[in-house]
């Protein structure tokens, strides 16, 4: 048995770390298109393992570049490495921060999560190049998450202030992200496959980086090249299920029921000819960065668990979930023996209650240690939770650990978890205690990652 009064957090919390970032490691943009992109003569050749596109460039009068997302950035990075001066310009959108050198395509900055004047100008500068885009142009899209809230595009008769508030509700009301971009959709005139719309005739290529559970191509940034299979009743139907038709401004729940009752065009749907020159290829998920995770978290030695890449929920059920497990591998060597990994992928929700300040993953962490605290079997449980990109929910960390030596440092400090958790201000419990995991943004985003260890 571990002797529990000596255990070094320290060495374990490194651990933690260091598997986390193998898994970052393998969805790095930069290496990821390098990969799965490359030239044989005149011909760009995408292969990944479900397929492959090949696209003779001496077709094209030009090559076009946009994109929206928190990893944009470094994917047009490695564009340009490919492709060089076949690029005739683009711009993509990215969060404030997330950015790269780039010679032959321009970055727009704008904001996340909730979008401002500058989500709009990034809207509608791309809006903009899309229209400007024909028969001759092979236009290539760069598409991650994050892109709804950094490229906003109202629909008429919406104002931006409406719709941050719409994006504020959602976000609080503890709405899974399907829901969520499903009812910015029927706001947006770029987002639910408008923005391929708009490139028409041009022949269109969508490259994909996955930060929704499941990967649906049609939620990823609201699917802006991409078949939409939600309607405006859905999106009421949310509204409703989450107690926000009350609360939503005017103007929106307008257009949406306008929408529904048939009064507006839907969004494209599947079979529709704006999509006859159009394909969304997705390159890199959550799935491949646990499978990286798990052989760093091998390769030091542990027994090893990939759980899911569909942890969902509330993050403090996750909490409690994860650190069940942890506690059955403490007491009784399952479902793994010492050591042990335990590695999870997905996003949670949280439900806003208190005006306090924090992430998903800083609150999973937060309300883990309040588990801690109450139960001795956890004492060897180590918990890591983190985002991808490193900016978790409005903060300047990747997410926060969990572990004994965190709960010591609170005591001595004098920290009440129960109401920090209370007040949603996850941030600054690990702040003043010294838990948060800051990576700086990554410029990639494939969700989050849980790394749970016991020595």
């Amino acid at each position: 048995m571990t002797d529990r009064a000596a255990l070094d957090y320290g060495p374990l919390a490194q651990a933690a770390e260091t598997i986390f970032r193998a898994g970052l490691e393998r969805v790095d943009p930069l290496a990821m298109m390098a990969r799965t992109l490359r030239l044989e003569g005149s011909a760009l050749v995408v292969e990944t393992e479900q397929e492959q596109a090949r696209y003779d460039l001496d077709r094209f009068r030009t090559v076009t570049v946009t994109g929206m997302g928190k990893a944009t950035a470094r994917m047009a990075l490695g564009l340009e490495r490919l492709l060089g001066d076949r690029i005739g310009g683009g711009l993509v959108a990215v969060k404030t921060g997330h950015v790269e050198s780039l010679d032959r395509i321009r970055i727009l900055e704008a904001s996340h999560p909730v979008p401002d004047a500058t989500s709009v100008a990034a809207a509608e500068a791309i809006l903009d190049l899309a229209g400007r885009c024909d028969e001759r142009t092979l236009a290539i899209s760069l598409i991650s998450g994050g892109g709804s809230a950094i490229a906003c595009a109202p629909v008429p008769g919406l104002t931006l202030d409406h719709k941050q508030e719409v994006t504020r509700l959602l976000l609080g009301c503890g709405a899974t992200i399907h829901e969520l971009n499903c009812v910015r959709k029927h706001l947006s005139r770029i987002k639910g496959g408008r923005l391929a719309r708009a490139f028409a005739p041009a022949t269109s290529l969508s490259l994909l980086l996955s930060d929704v559970v499941g990967d649906d191509l049609d939620v990823i940034a609201s699917g802006p090249t991409v078949p939409d299979r939600s309607t405006y009743q859905d999106a009421l139907e949310i509204l409703h299920r989450h107690g926000l038709q009350d609360r939503l401004p005017g103007s929106a729940l307008e257009i949406l029921r306008t929408g529904a009752n048939g009064g507006l065009e839907e969004t494209p749907k599947p079979g529709s000819p704006v999509f006859a020159r159009t394909r969304n290829i997705l390159l890199g998920t959550n799935h491949q960065a646990l499978l990286a995770a798990e052989r760093k978290a091998r390769d030091l030695g542990y027994h090893t668990l990939v759980l899911t890449a569909r942890l969902t929920g509330e993050a403090r059920e996750a909490a409690h979930f994860l650190l069940g497990i942890g506690e059955d591998i403490a007491t009784r060597g399952f479902p793994l023996p010492r050591p042990a990994c335990i590695i999870a992928g997905g996003e949670t929700t949280v439900t806003l209650r208190g005006t306090g300040k924090g992430g998903r993953n800083q609150e999973l962490a937060l309300a883990c240690l309040e588990a801690m605290r109450r139960s001795p079997d956890s004492r060897d449980v180590v918990l890591l939770a983190a985002s991808t990109d490193g900016s978790d929910g409005p903060t300047d960390a990747a997410g926060a650990f969990a572990h004994h030596g965190v709960l010591r440092q609170a005591v001595a400090l004098g920290l009440d978890l129960h109401a920090y958790l209370a007040a949603n201000d996850s941030y600054a419990f690990h702040q003043r205690a010294g838990s948060l995991l800051k990576t700086g943004p990554t410029n990639t985003n494939v969700s989050d990652l849980a790394v749970l260890l016991v020595p």
